[in-house]
């Protein structure tokens, strides 16, 4: 909900404030092209608002002439705003009271109010983008005058303690904020391009909820394999797929499953994206030397029961990780692989010998996040001729987007997960003793892949036959 703004305010940027209908607050300006104006707008009243052109005679009238005169002529903080924001450095009280501040502000918090994973800064020739990851898509959100591309980026970097004169290299670095009483992790990232620098943030709420493993969409039957696998007392449970996927969700849910008083879980994370009570959880730092593998020997002489480890990145990660399943520890963790069977072929290629694999790892789980298709205006219609030519086993009626102001146009809202699985049997262990391909394994197994849980939802009008193909395509193993 939108904060009220004051008159005083509205005066002084010459804005009319119409109201405020079901917490989306109206206002009135004369140019809706200025989009400096329209975030400051949003920035001050920090929840949804709608713009309506008004002339500005109309709004001086309402506001009242005089005083707005009067309020311009003191202090106007958009005049000359290129030539001060430019020459302001960190620490400067008149630079760091210029409405750029406010902007910075305001983009970011209109990020978290929109669920946004990232924030992209992107300089043009004459302009500047600013585009938000919502739902694992792109949206642009302002699109600036070019000369505020110093001015934005310098704020963003002087909030992540960053070099504002270092323009030459990439830099990392980090934002402390605060959203509605809870802390967020911003991971900043800088990369110098053609027409200025390029910035990245990443929005990480440190206090996510967390899942159950039956709210997670997951096939009843893959479900319950899943908690028995959970309940083993040792072995290794291996969730694969690319960053974003929501990997690390499905671990936690399972570990909500079997958190009880009588055993030690203890994990390892980068960063630490969920408040897990009951467990001890470890915050890599590779700066001080604490890294996955350091990490994780120390843990062992802890003494654990369940052991999560973030994920395995290297050979000397995953030796130790596999060593500790086969010695009385439950081991979980995460791999980048396409799906379940190309997981065995990355712990390969990490020197994991194949008896040790099919000795330790109890089952691996691959999954991908599609978008929810909007309740509000799904229809339901044939897939096209296009749909049909790449993937004929499409259901003859599925759902397709519309587009309503619930889901702001995109004809979705909200993402959910596809999901295989790759129970390790004795066939399985046995043909990855015997070192056969990816691709006769794969041909072997009687597993349902990552498309046929898309088509399942796909026939419950969960998603759509585009969201399908956009997101699985790559899982077509022609």
């Amino acid at each position: 909900m939108s904060m009220p703004i004051s008159p005083e305010w509205c005066r002084k940027h010459g804005v009319l404030n119409l109201g405020d209908e079901g917490g989306v607050l109206r206002m009135g300006c004369s140019d809706r092209t200025d989009e400096l104006l329209l975030s400051l707008v949003r920035a001050e009243a920090g929840g949804p608002v709608v713009f309506e052109s008004i002339e500005p005679d109309e709004i001086r009238r309402a506001n009242g002439e005089k005083l707005v005169q009067a309020q311009v002529a003191e202090d106007d903080p958009l005049a000359d705003l290129s030539e001060d924001l430019l020459r302001g450095k960190a620490g400067d009280a008149a630079w760091e009271a210029r409405p750029v501040i406010r902007l910075v502000e305001g983009v970011v918090n209109e990020a978290l109010r929109q669920l946004a994973t990232d924030i992209h800064v992107e300089p043009e020739e004459d302009s500047l983008k600013i585009r938000f990851r919502k739902d694992g898509m792109l949206r642009l959100h302002l699109n600036l005058p070019g000369w505020l591309k110093s001015a934005v980026v310098g704020r963003i970097k002087v909030m992540a303690s960053l070099d504002i004169a270092e323009k030459r290299l990439p830099l990392d670095g980090r934002i402390g904020w605060e959203w509605r009483g809870a802390d967020v992790d911003i991971r900043v990232s800088t990369l110098p391009t053609r027409f200025g620098e390029k910035v990245v943030m990443r929005l990480l709420r440190q206090v996510a909820t967390l899942q159950r493993l039956d709210n997670l969409g997951m096939p009843e039957v893959m479900r319950e394999r899943l908690e028995y696998f959970f309940k083993r007392p040792q072995g290794m449970i291996f969730v694969t797929g690319p960053t974003g996927s929501g990997k690390s969700s499905t671990l936690f849910a399972g570990l909500q499953h079997i958190l009880t008083h009588d055993i030690n879980i203890t994990t390892i994370e980068d960063p630490i994206e969920y408040d897990l009570p009951g467990a001890s959880q470890v915050q890599i730092n590779d700066k001080a030397g604490l890294t996955f593998a350091s990490a994780l020997r120390s843990i062992l002489r802890q003494d654990p029961d369940v052991i999560l480890v973030g994920e395995i990145r290297d050979g000397e990660t995953a030796r130790i990780a596999v060593q500790a399943a086969q010695t009385g520890h439950l081991v979980l963790s995460t791999l980048h692989t396409n799906d379940s069977v190309g997981a065995i072929t990355r712990l390969k290629d990490l020197g994991i010998e194949p008896f040790l694999i099919g000795n330790a790892v109890l089952c691996i789980m691959a999954q991908r996040l599609v978008r929810k298709l909007c309740k509000q205006c799904a229809v339901w219609g044939e897939p096209t001729v296009e749909q049909l030519r790449v993937l004929p086993s499409l259901p003859m009626r599925v759902a397709h987007p519309a587009g309503c102001s619930h889901c702001g146009g995109s004809g979705y809202r909200g993402r959910m997960a596809v999901f295989e699985m790759l129970a390790i049997t004795p066939e399985v262990r046995d043909q990855i003793l015997s070192n056969v391909s990816e691709g006769d394994l794969r041909r072997s197994l009687s597993m349902e892949p990552l498309l046929q849980d898309g088509l399942e939802k796909l026939k419950q009008g969960l998603t759509s036959p585009d969201e399908v193909l956009r997101v699985l395509v790559s899982e077509l193993h022609f």
